[in-house]
């Protein structure tokens, strides 16, 4: 209803000379006025024109505002979605696909800073074919510094294709007077927006069907100086009376006193049961039929019905859809009724228990609150029992699994209301002190959370209650340690914290008992102990699909793959990240970059390049969407310089190790600088630069990459001596990965001088790396790794394995002595198969259909098809039967 543009109502008077000022607007458009001036109205006159005129759809979006968009991740939210209701008929598709990676990265605890999502805003903006209009209407509602800062950028960085209309009470902190003198503002003032005598004469005679004489119009559009508010009231008060000009006559004063005069006319005109109606309703932001009933406890059917009197009466009723079954009062109509409402109904002194008090305002609250309960529409029955100071419901909704409290959206209005709480109701209820400790740190800050644990520990100390929920309770403060212990990388204390959290919490307590897990397994994984890790991680996807938290089930699932990739497991790891991206949908939060980074390392091994750099960039875009105090972009920047290198694409290597290396000069990200340095070394000895790889591989420190460069320099045996006992660390740890790694180095460092030796650790790495597919780790040793693997060939080691390692190195470094079997594998195909394509193969093979083949592989049905045209093309076949037999005479199969 906040994107609904308010239609023009019948007869309203029309007002061509300010259309036409609309019409010519710049960059920007400032409507600025006190209430009751008719901005809304006229920008509503002014779209529907120019929809009713246009040719090509609607490229008007608008959005209503209100005190709850002071956030300006909410306020960014909705001009996404305003922006999505366009319908360019140009660019069919388009329009409402704008900024939907934005709205996901907003709606992480930790969403990115306001001014990059802006920045990329802007630029699918850019990107559209026709221009566009965003109508803010009400902006006064804001007072957000933040918000204006976003605007200000929004406006100096504004493509031609959009206009921004801003429709507001008071003029809002922007650069105005810099639009001003460049010629880019449009102003609307009071003065322009007062009815003529003659627009006056015909709204009080023609739409509110008085018959007022000239003298009488006259006289009322003086005293109203044309203030459009005043003279709707006027006419309603004018209704009923027996002698207008003496009305009028006495119609004096103030803007303020003239409304307060004229409302309290308006209402004592109305039957009783109206002035129940307006006043009792008056809590609810929106009303419809049903909300109201409840709210008033009157039979199904009457709240509607009232809903379409007030509506006809034209009493401050604004429609919000075209169905006319949601609305809102006028804002200045409301918030008087709101302050009579207080006068005849005080609000409770204390929290109700055990009933309501029928006559007041928390007893109407509480009615809403009940009602949007009932309909699964639990943030606003949160702040319904807020309002009614009702400290037990509002707990009791921050408790049900559908509220989504990991939303930044629900996260924000929750944590104003518990720091707005008294001390005394916190320390009557500490869990309220751990609620607000964990939502703090959900928001990514720290600030505060450690002395909020402290208060629930004291307030616990002296509280009565059930063993088992002060029990809970410890756990749950021991989780919330445990996480704020890992913003400062402690795994010690995460360790002590996540194990006294499971061994405190209750079974049932699902939703603690992951993130104590998930804590577990991360204070484990930096310290090394994978075996816990593993245990962790598959306790915490058991624990989420227990719970059925979609989000719970993202993180467990994206853990369970790392831990997978970590063993070698490529095929599974690949089917876990598949299965959270699933989990995700179609618009992903900024923590699913981890999950496109561990598929760009996989098919990177599978030297599927194209797919892993599509996979690392979007990991790189959504990293960049985090908090600027989370260093995992970092991460994605060293691992796309790797790719650039096994593109041989040194410049685009230089570029990404620039951005990286600028950023780990900063404090807080220089605990990834090994990652970066290692990435360099790469790059450095591929520009022959050995001394420079020697003192960063040293200065760091990095054996496998010191190892590198002893092998470029020629010193195989000083590089064996420091790989040896890495590769025992590693069997000793059973870490897998590490494992791998050092076979592999070692065989290549072995082949030159010890070819038994190195044979033997080659079949050893060879078995290793087979069930995973893996391929580039063998590739990236270069000219020495293909010759070795030319010799395994000859002496029949993996000889399927084997014969696909080389037929992916270049031609150049290709041994004489390559088996016979090798030489068809890459005289036959015109290119090698990708992983991703064997797999499809593989099931091929199986005799599944395409569609069960993207079933289980989770790709879509035309994208299984795509890789069957691949397939049957590098095999040179045309049907299914004769890519099984070329692959298994290829030994693919």
């Amino acid at each position: 209803t906040k994107l609904y543009i308010p239609p023009l109502r019948p007869g309203a008077v029309r007002r061509p000379q300010l259309v036409a000022r609309l019409n010519a607007g710049h960059k920007l458009t400032l409507i600025s006025a006190p209430a009751g001036f008719g901005k809304t109205t006229l920008v509503s006159e002014w779209v529907n024109q120019r929809i009713g005129e246009s040719a090509s759809g609607n490229s008007v979006a608008w959005l209503s505002l209100d005190e709850g968009d002071n956030d300006p991740g909410r306020f960014l939210t909705y001009c996404v979605a305003a922006l999505q209701t366009l319908a360019l008929s140009e660019a069919e598709g388009i329009a409402p696909d704008v900024g939907a990676g934005i709205v996901a990265a907003l709606q992480s605890p930790q969403p990115p800073p306001v001014e990059a999502l802006l920045a990329a805003l802007l630029n699918e903006i850019a990107a559209l074919p026709e221009r566009v209009t965003l109508v803010l209407d009400d902006y006064h509602a804001l007072d957000s510094p933040p918000i204006d800062a976003a605007l200000a950028f929004l406006l100096d960085h504004q493509p031609p294709q959009l206009h921004l209309v801003i429709a507001t009470r008071e003029d809002p902190s922007l650069p105005l007077a810099r639009l001003r003198a460049r010629g880019q503002l449009t102003e609307l003032r009071a003065a322009d927006l007062r009815f003529t005598p003659a627009e006056a004469a015909d709204f009080l005679n023609r739409v509110m069907a008085l018959e007022l004489s000239e003298n009488d119009v006259a006289a009322l559009e003086a005293r109203t100086e044309g203030w459009i508010a005043g003279l709707q009231l006027a006419a309603l008060a004018l209704h009923g009376q027996s002698d207008n000009p003496r009305f009028v006559a006495t119609f004096t004063g103030s803007h303020r006193f003239v409304l307060d005069y004229l409302l309290e006319e308006v209402l004592h005109c109305q039957p009783p049961d109206i002035q129940d109606f307006l006043l009792r309703t008056a809590i609810l932001d929106r009303l419809c039929g049903p909300l109201c009933e409840a709210v008033l406890e009157t039979p199904p059917g009457s709240g509607q019905k009232m809903l379409a009197t007030l509506d006809r009466a034209n009493l401050f009723l604004v429609p919000l859809d075209d169905e006319r079954r949601w609305y809102r009062y006028h804002h200045l109509f409301g918030d008087l009724l709101r302050q009579r409402l207080q006068q005849n109904f005080p609000p409770l002194s204390s929290p109700p228990v055990g009933g309501t008090e029928g006559g007041s305002v928390a007893a109407l609250h509480l009615h809403a609150s009940a009602w949007y309960e009932q309909n699964e529409l639990l943030l606003e029955a949160f702040r319904h029992a807020a309002a009614a100071n009702d400290v037990a419901r509002a707990e009791r909704l921050l408790e049900s699994p559908k509220m989504a409290l990991h939303f930044r959206s629900v996260t924000l209005p929750v944590l104003e209301w518990l720091t707005a709480l008294p001390e005394q109701v916190l320390d009557a209820r500490p869990q309220l002190w751990v609620r607000a400790a964990a939502l703090t740190l959900m928001t990514g800050q720290t600030a505060g959370v450690e002395e909020k644990l402290q208060a629930a520990e004291k307030a616990l100390s002296i509280a009565e209650g059930p063993d088992d929920a002060v029990r809970d309770l410890i756990g749950q403060i021991a989780c919330a340690r445990a996480t704020l212990a890992l913003t400062r990388y402690d795994p010690e204390t995460m360790l002590t914290q996540a194990r006294r959290a499971l061994a405190h919490l209750r079974p049932d307590n699902l939703a603690f008992r992951f993130t104590a897990n998930w804590a577990l397994a991360s204070a484990s994984l930096l310290q090394g102990d994978r075996v816990t890790v593993a245990h962790a991680c598959r306790e915490g996807v058991a624990l989420s699909q227990q719970s059925g938290d979609g989000f719970s089930m993202i993180l467990a699932t994206s853990d369970l793959g790392e831990i997978q990739e970590l063993d070698n497991q490529l095929h599974q790891a690949a089917e876990s990240y598949r299965r959270a991206l699933q989990l995700a949908g179609e618009h992903p939060q900024p923590n699913i970059g981890e999950v496109y980074l561990g598929l760009a390392r996989i098919h990177y091994e599978w030297n599927d390049l194209t797919t892993a750099t599509q996979h690392a960039e979007q990991s790189l875009r959504l990293m960049r969407q985090y908090d600027q105090k989370i260093d995992r972009f970092i991460v994605a920047l060293a691992f796309l310089a790797r790719l650039n290198l096994a593109q041989n694409d040194l410049s685009g290597a230089e570029a990404r190790l620039a951005q990286a290396e600028q950023a780990v000069r900063r404090p807080q990200f220089a605990r990834r600088a090994p990652e970066v340095a290692a990435a360099r070394v790469l790059v450095l000895l591929r520009q022959g630069q050995y001394d420079a790889a020697a003192h960063l591989a040293q200065a760091h420190p990095l054996p496998l990459s010191q190892a590198r460069v002893h092998l470029a320099q020629g010193r195989p045996s000083a590089a064996l001596a420091l790989v040896e006992p890495l590769r025992q660390e590693a069997e000793t740890k059973g870490w897998q990965d590490e494992r791998l790694k050092t076979l592999v180095l070692q065989a290549a460092l072995q082949a030159h001088g010890e070819a038994e030796a190195a044979l033997q650790v080659l079949n050893e790495a060879l078995a290793l790396a087979e069930p995973g597919g893996f391929i580039r780790i063998f590739v990236d040793e270069g000219t020495p790794m293909s010759r070795l693997l030319s010799k395994a060939a000859t002496g029949g080691i993996a000889p399927d394995y084997v014969a696909r390692l080389l037929a992916v190195f270049p031609d150049s470094a290709a041994i004489s002595t390559t088996p016979s079997k090798i030489q068809n594998l890459k005289s036959k195909m015109v290119e090698p198969l990708s992983q991703r394509e064997l797999e499809v193969l593989q099931l091929i093979a199986q005799g599944l259909s395409n569609r069960e083949i993207g079933e289980r592989l989770f790709l879509a049905l035309s994208t299984v098809k795509g890789h069957n045209r691949e397939i049957f093309g590098k095999l040179q076949v045309q049907r299914r039967t004769e890519a099984v037999a070329r692959a298994c005479e290829l030994g693919l199969l």
